[in-house]
């Protein structure tokens, strides 16, 4: 539990001591990597309500984050956190989650499918 408030704290101060400079480079990790091009919108939605929310990814849209791949996911995510909007959510549970999120589909799409 220690290590996680570590952590926790390590990304708040990245967070909120670059958030100038991250705009910037999050909005070139996406722009570089064509990022908003490579998920569908439904899956967007479903992925957004999951970190941002609650709720789960079904399997088809893990195969499209999966797809869409850790740096895009991960320059998205912290690019919709520095949106005004989301101003009162937590930064670090948010990452938190989505590094969950992230973990899980990918393991979903790792495991052998008990039907092959």
């Amino acid at each position: 539990m220690k290590s996680l408030n570590v952590y926790s704290a390590l990304v708040v101060l990245f967070l909120t001591c670059g958030a100038a400079m991250a705009t910037k480079k999050n909005d070139q990790i996406i722009k570089d990597n064509n990022c908003e091009t490579k998920i569908g919108l439904p899956c967007v939605l479903e992925a957004f309500t999951s970190i941002f929310e609650t709720g789960t990814i079904s399997s088809k849209c893990c195969g499209e984050l999966v797809g869409l791949g850790n740096i895009c996911h991960s320059a998205l995510v912290k690019r919709t956190l520095e949106n005004p909007l989301f101003k009162d959510l937590s930064p670090a549970r948010i990452i938190a989650k989505s590094i969950q999120k992230w973990n899980n589909c990918l393991g979903l799409i790792d495991s052998p499918s008990p039907f092959a």
